[in-house]
């Protein structure tokens, strides 16, 4: 063999053995530890998705709180902004 392909496979080997270190491959080689990983990955996007609608709606109800003074809208805003808020419908 030529000097190049033993050189060449030899990098490749290298290369394989990172990847095989990798800490992606490292978690997901194990049955529990993958179980763990995307038990935790679900949590946080269950939180995130959490906090970001309730940044989201609290947003909503103020801006809608802010636009009362639109004769129609305002008071269907009011009404929203209310019932949001848990005074219901009045």
């Amino acid at each position: 063999m030529s000097d190049d392909l033993v050189q060449e496979i030899r990098a490749l080997r290298q290369e394989v053995e990172r990847l095989n270190n990798h800490r992606f491959f490292r978690i997901h080689d194990n049955f529990w530890s993958m179980l763990g990983a995307a038990l935790a990955r679900g949590l946080m996007m269950g939180l995130g998705t959490v906090v970001g609608a309730t940044l989201l709606l609290s947003l909503l109800v103020w801006t809608l709180a802010q636009i009362e003074f639109i004769p129609i809208v305002g008071e269907w805003a009011k009404e929203i902004a209310n019932i949001v808020q848990g005074g219901g419908a009045q």
